[in-house]
């Protein structure tokens, strides 16, 4: 079963360092740039990711999909009057265009991938960045630890459905097989948002709390804790995160942070995850779990919280069993959880109900 980690690839805004870099010009540099800036070309490159092809090559082609993640916030992390966040948040994207029109953001499905959405937002990029003296191909970097087998054929995955759709005369995507010292200093383990020595980043994020702003706050341009990941130091002006409206999102989300009303706070946080999906600024991919598994522990049986420490694997109240467990056992087991798990979270909404004044 998936976990509420959620990974996601976003782009560097405002890239300073180049020591791991195909690029061997200025205007190459400042095309990526530019590029990267651009709603257009961001989102055709959202739509021209394959991501069942990208799961395929760690979980196999029959788990492909079980580990696919739609949205930052997970789509059952909360919910709002009785649906599910990724739900409603589906329903504010008609507000964004067309081609968000009846989108599904469950888990374990690719709603993105789509050569003819693709191509139609990079033509549209194209005559935009063209009318600013772009050079194209555009070049991406894209850091990968060389050791890392899994991960280098997931990013080669990502570049050949990515290039194969947009065209190699359009996009590259350069991927940069570095040492484990090398890729940790460019990427987690940088100090400063300049040392950050990429195009392209694939991080993720795990809640803290029961609440969609665990996840949205990381993007605030005044205190996020993966802004630098994008390039941009953490209540520093940069006209970088202005251009891409980075302002406007924090606005919306401090506004949803001082709501106190849950249905009305979520209802918020939902509109703020649309306006990130729009973005593309942050491209979701998988999550944690999803993955196949051996285990004789009986299934559900341990204590289970999407935030906290109850969230992680503990003796306290697990079960073991004689037989390996079987998929159909874990599968029943799932079901008998979900409906006793979906009346306990509506008895305990009526009694916070009754609580909250």
């Amino acid at each position: 079963m998936q976990d509420a980690t959620t990974f996601f690839v976003n782009f560097n805004l405002d890239r300073k360092s180049y020591n791991f870099t195909s690029k061997t010009t200025d205007i190459e540099k400042q095309s990526t740039q530019e590029a990267i800036l651009n709603k257009n070309f961001r989102q055709a490159i959202n739509f021209a990711y394959d991501r069942t092809a990208y799961g395929a090559q760690s979980q196999g082609e029959e788990g492909a999909t079980k580990v696919i993640r739609n949205l930052i916030v997970p789509p059952t992390f909360v919910t709002i009057n009785g649906k599910d966040f990724g739900d409603v948040v589906s329903s504010k994207m008609v507000n964004y265009g067309q081609e968000w029109q009846n989108i599904n953001f469950a888990d374990a499905q690719d709603p993105y991938y789509n050569p003819e959405k693709a191509k139609a937002k990079f033509a549209e990029a194209k005559k935009e960045l063209e009318a600013k003296g772009v050079q194209f191909p555009i070049h991406l970097d894209k850091t990968v630890e060389m050791t890392n087998k899994t991960e280098i054929q997931s990013i080669s995955s990502m570049k050949q459905s990515i290039e194969s759709v947009l065209g190699t005369e359009n996009v590259v995507m350069d991927i940069q097989q570095l040492s484990t010292e090398d890729y940790d200093s460019s990427g987690y383990l940088a100090q400063t948002a300049a040392q950050k020595d990429y195009d392209l980043y694939n991080g993720g994020w795990s809640p803290d709390y029961q609440d969609p702003s665990t996840y949205l706050d990381i993007f605030s341009v005044k205190s996020g804790g993966m802004l630098q990941n994008l390039g941009l130091e953490p209540g520093e002006i940069n006209d970088k995160a202005k251009a891409v409206g980075l302002d406007t999102y924090t606005q919306m989300l401090e506004e949803a942070n001082k709501e106190q009303d849950p249905a009305k706070r979520y209802e918020k946080y939902a509109e703020v995850q649309a306006w990130l999906v729009d973005s593309a600024l942050a491209i979701p991919n998988v999550s944690l779990g999803g993955t196949p598994g051996l285990r004789k522990t009986v299934p559900f049986s341990a204590p289970f919280s999407q935030a906290g420490n109850k969230g992680v694997e503990s003796y306290k109240y697990l079960k073991l069993q004689d037989k390996t467990v079987t998929t159909d056992e874990y599968e029943k087991a799932k079901e008998k959880w979900l409906k006793e798990k979906e009346e306990s979270n509506k008895k305990a909404q009526e009694e916070l109900a009754k609580h909250v004044k």
